[in-house]
C-alpha cells in the first residue's frame, strides 16, 4: 500500500529564468525526476496595458511572486523547490506557510477522500499524521546576487477603488453590481489557458462594452498545471478523458488568479481586492486527527485574512475581502435576479460550456447546471434568461430527484425542501428525506468562524447591508449553536471594529 514518502517523484522542482517585460512575465519550470531526467516548460503572464517596468525591484519581486504561485502545489512531491527571484523575509514566510498548508490540503482532500484520478495503489492510503506535509526542502535564489534590495514604495491606495477578482459566476457578478453602487469597481478577468475561460466569456464581452475599467489578463497556468501532472505515476494516463468536478491534483489555485489581479491593482492604486465567496466556502474540518479545510482554504475567510495581513506586512495597506459572506448561494442568486437582471443573464455556471453562435452557453448536466437551475426554479425566476434551454430545464429538474448537489447540508436540504413545497420535483421517497426546512438559509448570517462583521472594512459595511437586507427574509446570529434573530443595529456595525484591530487576529 502505498504511503506518503512514495508521494515524493521529483528530485527538484525549479522556479527560474524570471523575464519582466512592460505587459508580461515569465519563468521557466523545470522538473527534475529522481532518474535525473528534465523537463522544461514556461509560466506567463500577460497583459493589455503596461504593467511592470523590468528596472524597478518592486515589479521584479511582484514579478517573482506571480510565478511562484502554480508551484506551490507540488511541495508534497518534491525533495526540493527552488524559488529564483526577488524575494524579502515576508514573502519567504508566506510561500513556506502556503505550501504546507496545500501540502495537508492536497493530502486529506486528494489522496485520503475519493478521487477517480488517482491509479490503484493510492486509492486507498492509510492517514499518516505528521507535524510537517512538505517533502521539499524549499529555497530562495536572489538571481541579483544581492545587488538589487526591494524598495519600498510609500503607498496610500485609494479607499473607495475596488478590484474584483471576475467571472461569468453569480459571486463576481453580484460582486461587481454591489460595488457599482456603493464604490468604483474594477472588474479584472483572469483568462486561463484551456476550457475554463468559456465561464467568463460572456460576462468579459459584455463588460467591455458597459465598464470602462474593466480589463483581462491571460496566463498558461491550466497548461503547466496538466503538464505537471503528466509526470506524476500516481495519476491515471487518461486524466484528460476524465470528466469530473474536481481537478487531479491542484488546490492552489485562486492564488494563481489573485497574484494576476494584485499587479494591476497595485498599478491603478486601489486599495480593496474582492473575491466573491459566500457563507459556505469556510470550513475547517478534521479527518483522522489531521486538521484541513475540505478543499477550499483559498475561498475561505482564512484566505483573505492571511492576506490582508500580508499586503500589509509587505507596506502595500490593501485589503481582501468577500461582500458575500454572509449569504448563502440561493440568497446570492436571488439578489442577482432581483436586482441585477441585466447581469445575471451573462451568468454561465457550468463545468463544461460550450459555444453556440457568439455566446457560451451551459451544458445543463453537470452538478453545478442543475443545482443552478433548482435554484433559479424556486426563486420564481426563468432559467432561460442565462442560457437554459427547456428541455435542459426540465431534465436538471429530473436529475435532482436522483442525484445530490454540492452545498453545505442545511443548504441543500432547503433548497429540496422549497422543490418539493412548490412540486416542481416529484414527491419520492429520497426527496421527502432530503428536504427539511432552513429558514436561516434565506437570512443574513453572522457566526464566528465564517461570517463575522469584523472581516468588513468599517465605511463598506452600512451601504452594503442596506442593499442586502432588502432581499434577505431577516438576520441571524449563531449562539449557543442555535440561530437568534437580530436587528442591523445590534449587529454594532459602526463600533465593531476591523479585523486587524482586533487582539485575536
Amino acid at each position: 500500500m502505498a504511503g506518503l514518502k512514495d508521494l515524493v517523484v521529483f528530485k527538484s522542482l525549479r522556479v527560474a529564468s524570471l523575464k519582466v517585460e512592460p505587459t508580461r512575465v515569465s519563468a521557466v519550470y523545470q522538473v527534475q525526476k529522481l532518474d535525473g531526467s528534465l523537463s522544461e516548460n514556461v509560466m506567463m503572464y500577460s497583459y493589455t496595458d503596461v504593467i511592470f517596468d523590468k528596472n524597478d525591484s518592486s515589479d521584479i519581486n511582484m514579478a517573482s511572486l506571480m510565478v511562484a504561485q502554480v508551484a506551490m502545489n507540488y511541495g508534497l512531491f518534491c525533495q526540493e523547490m527552488i524559488f529564483e527571484g526577488l524575494f524579502d523575509d515576508v514573502d519567504k514566510k508566506l510561500i513556506v506557510a502556503m505550501t504546507e498548508n496545500t501540502c495537508r490540503e492536497i493530502y486529506v482532500n486528494k489522496f485520503l477522500s475519493p478521487n477517480e484520478f488517482l491509479t490503484g495503489p493510492f486509492q486507498n492510503m492509510q492517514p499518516e499524521k505528521r507535524t510537517k506535509y512538505t517533502a521539499a526542502q524549499i529555497k530562495f535564489v536572489d538571481p541579483t546576487g544581492g545587488t538589487m534590495q526591494i524598495i519600498r514604495k510609500a503607498s496610500n491606495p485609494n479607499p473607495n477603488q475596488y478590484a474584483i477578482l471576475s467571472s461569468g459566476g453569480k459571486d463576481s457578478l453580484l460582486s461587481y453590481g454591489l460595488l457599482n453602487e456603493i464604490g468604483v469597481a474594477h472588474p479584472v478577468f483572469v483568462n486561463e489557458s484551456g476550457r475554463h475561460w468559456y465561464t467568463a466569456y460572456n460576462a468579459f464581452h459584455h463588460f467591455e462594452q458597459i465598464e470602462k475599467r474593466t480589463t483581462k489578463v491571460w496566463c498558461n497556468s491550466d497548461r503547466i498545471f496538466n503538464w505537471m501532472v503528466k509526470h506524476m505515476p500516481f495519476i491515471r494516463e487518461n486524466f484528460q478523458q476524465i470528466r469530473a468536478d474536481i481537478y487531479p491534483i491542484r488546490l492552489w489555485t485562486v492564488a494563481v488568479f489573485l497574484f494576476g489581479v494584485l499587479p494591476v491593482a497595485r498599478r491603478r492604486n486601489l486599495k480593496h481586492v474582492i473575491i466573491g465567496n459566500e457563507y459556505d466556502t469556510t470550513l475547517q474540518m478534521q479527518h483522522e486527527g489531521i486538521t484541513h479545510y475540505a478543499a477550499l482554504y483559498d475561498q475561505s475567510k482564512f484566505f483573505d485574512n492571511a492576506f490582508t495581513r500580508y499586503y500589509h506586512r509587505k507596506g502595500w495597506n490593501m485589503m481582501q475581502f468577500s461582500l458575500l459572506r454572509s449569504l448563502s448561494e440561493l440568497l446570492i442568486l436571488k439578489i442577482l435576479v432581483k436586482r441585477y437582471p441585466d447581469l445575471q443573464r451573462f451568468q454561465v455556471s457550468c463545468h463544461a460550456a460550450h459555444k453556440e453562435g457568439d455566446r457560451m452557453v451551459p451544458c445543463g448536466n453537470c452538478e453545478k447546471c442543475r443545482r443552478i437551475i433548482g435554484m433559479l426554479k424556486v426563486l420564481g425566476a426563468d432559467p432561460k434568461n442565462c442560457g437554459y434551454t427547456e428541455d435542459q430545464v426540465r431534465r436538471g429538474l429530473l436529475s435532482l430527484e436522483t442525484k445530490k448537489v454540492k452545498q453545505i447540508g442545511s443548504d441543500a436540504q432547503h433548497l429540496y425542501y422549497l422543490l418539493r413545497a412548490l412540486e416542481l420535483i416529484s414527491d419520492l421517497p429520497a426527496v421527502r428525506k432530503m428536504a427539511k426546512p432552513h429558514p436561516e438559509i434565506l437570512h443574513l448570517r453572522f457566526d464566528h468562524e465564517r461570517s463575522r462583521v469584523e472581516d468588513l472594512p468599517m465605511d463598506i459595511r452600512r451601504p452594503l447591508f442596506d442593499i442586502l437586507v432588502q432581499y434577505a427574509t431577516g438576520i441571524v446570529q449563531r449562539r449557543d449553536r442555535k440561530w437568534e434573530t437580530i436587528t442591523l443595529e445590534k449587529l454594532q456595525m459602526e463600533s465593531v471594529p476591523y479585523f486587524l484591530k482586533t487582539k485575536h487576529e
